[in-house]
């Protein structure tokens, strides 16, 4: 009788679930929740802490993520294929004949690290890619950066995009800091400087009329910075409210005008996808990876001066709601990002390898 293959899939990241890299893992477990069954020809373990352990169903095989496995690898029971969801998890597969599948989603660290971290997390990434017998990268800006910092020995990239979890028949509720009856703009992401929040500020005295509500976890430095800014300003239109519930979160992609993104720094630019989901207008910067993700459905600002930012606005906004087959073009685009597509691929490098 043939014996079954045995699939690994590192989601140790979930012990940081309510990160970017945590929900991925918890949307690659959910799908398995969904979808997988011991009638597969495979048998499928899950990497994870152990307290998630039953979390995402009874036919898969949990593998506790912990420091005996991190220190020990031989520890982990054997597999012939182990897929890393993203280039700097701690964990590896001990032996030598399990096919190592490496997923790399960006090099921010070159921009944002020391020049002697930025060599200690390349060097860690090198090893992984040298070890590796298949490498993916989530964007083709992604796959343009590690062809750039890292030596391929000859291998070659696939480019698998993103999964993206789906919002908009999700549960919603208005945060209580929400003036209603008032349109406003969203944007959302960690409040640190490569998000390039500071520009919305100016634009804002633009547009008198509108709410800006920035949301997510505030760095000190640079949340600090912008609240300084506002209150130099006298901007009584633009608020950092902090991290919200997803229900709010929900909401704000469903009832705002517009979804403004000016980041510098994306692998891909996820709430890019998230705000197309509900049909929204999507003016975004187009660096890194952002120009690639939002495609022909989002505007792009050329430059970040007040009035270039407003022209762009001033000449979408409204035209874009006067035709709602823009709307229902920018969701089917955004769909296209689906979980089940994105794991399909996958699990056909799986099979295939």
């Amino acid at each position: 009788m043939k014996m079954r293959k045995k699939i690994l899939i590192d989601l140790s990241i979930l012990k940081y679930k309510y990160c970017g890299l945590g929900q991925v893992a918890f949307n690659y477990g959910e799908y398995f929740k969904k979808n997988y069954t011991l009638s597969e020809g495979y048998e499928l373990y899950l990497l994870v802490p152990r307290k998630e352990f039953g979390a995402f169903g009874n036919d898969v095989k949990y593998v506790a993520r912990g420091f005996f496995h991190k220190t020990f690898p031989f520890l982990i029971p054997k597999v012939d294929v182990w897929h890393a969801i993203h280039q700097l998890s701690p964990f590896k597969p001990f032996s030598k004949k399990t096919k190592y599948i490496l997923t790399i989603h960006d090099f921010n660290f070159i921009y944002e690290k020391t020049p002697e971290k930025a060599r200690q997390y390349l060097k860690k990434i090198q090893r992984k890619v040298d070890r590796a017998d298949k490498i993916v990268c989530i964007s083709f800006f992604s796959k343009q950066e590690c062809e750039r910092y890292i030596d391929l020995k000859g291998k070659e990239i696939e480019v698998i995009y993103n999964g993206v979890e789906r919002l908009d028949n999700a549960k919603s509720q208005c945060p209580d800091f929400v003036e209603k009856d008032k349109p406003f703009f969203f944007t959302i992401g960690q409040i640190v400087k490569k998000k390039n929040f500071h520009v919305l500020l100016p634009l804002m005295k633009s547009f008198p009329d509108k709410k800006l509500y920035i949301v997510g976890e505030s760095k000190k430095e640079y949340g600090d910075f912008l609240e300084c800014l506002i209150q130099e300003e006298n901007l009584t239109n633009v608020h950092l409210v902090g991290t919200v519930s997803n229900e709010e979160r929900v909401w704000l992609y469903k009832h705002c005008e517009a979804f403004l993104f000016p980041s510098l720094l994306e692998g891909f630019g996820l709430p890019v996808i998230e705000a197309m989901q509900f049909g929204k207008p999507v003016f975004s910067s187009k660096e890194t990876s952002l120009k690639e993700i939002g495609d022909k459905y989002a505007f792009f600002w050329d430059s970040f001066e007040p009035q270039e930012m407003k022209k762009v606005i001033d000449e979408h906004l409204n035209s874009f709601y006067q035709a709602p087959v823009l709307a229902e073009k920018c969701k089917a685009y955004a769909l296209s990002f689906s979980y089940q597509n994105h794991i399909e691929r996958y699990l056909n490098i799986y099979l295939a390898i």
